[in-house]
């Protein structure tokens, strides 16, 4: 179905996330679009899609699903990168020092924190610091969720 993995869309932790992109998700209108993920059409602005590689911790694989891409672990997806500037995070609670955005509410009920992806009030160097760490601690929790 183009989910990127099959696995993923299988999991009951995972069906939230899967049924909000898969609502919203969209075939190409022509064969010529430039914005796509995945045979779907790009739900992340290639900016933050360009920012969401920057801080992916190495060796990190991103799994498309229906025009967003993802990061999964053990079959659990842990974040998600939406929009202009959401990185949905997948962890039982945020760090203090994590800049956050407005909840988008079906995914904030199933346990899901919207992060800025930008982090505006921090330098740079240490916002990418702060995500890839988070990223790591996202991926670690997810990956404890299935037994």
């Amino acid at each position: 179905m183009g989910r990127g993995n099959p696995e993923l869309a299988d999991h009951p932790a995972n069906q939230v996330l899967i049924d909000y992109l898969q609502a919203q998700a969209q075939r190409p209108s022509t064969p010529h679009d430039l914005f796509t993920l995945d045979g779907w059409t790009l739900h992340t602005h290639p900016d933050l899609l360009e920012r969401f590689q920057e801080v992916v911790p190495d060796d990190t694989p991103i799994i498309p699903l229906f025009g967003v891409p993802a990061l999964a672990a053990n079959g659990i997806i842990a974040i998600a990168a939406l929009g202009t500037s959401w990185l949905m995070v997948r962890l039982p609670q945020l760090p203090d020092d994590v800049e956050t955005l407005a909840p988008i509410p079906p995914l904030a009920e199933a346990g899901w924190h919207s992060v800025n992806a930008w982090q505006t009030g921090t330098p740079t160097a240490m916002g990418k610091q702060r995500l890839t760490a988070l990223m790591k601690d996202a991926l670690r929790h997810s990956g404890s969720l299935n037994p």
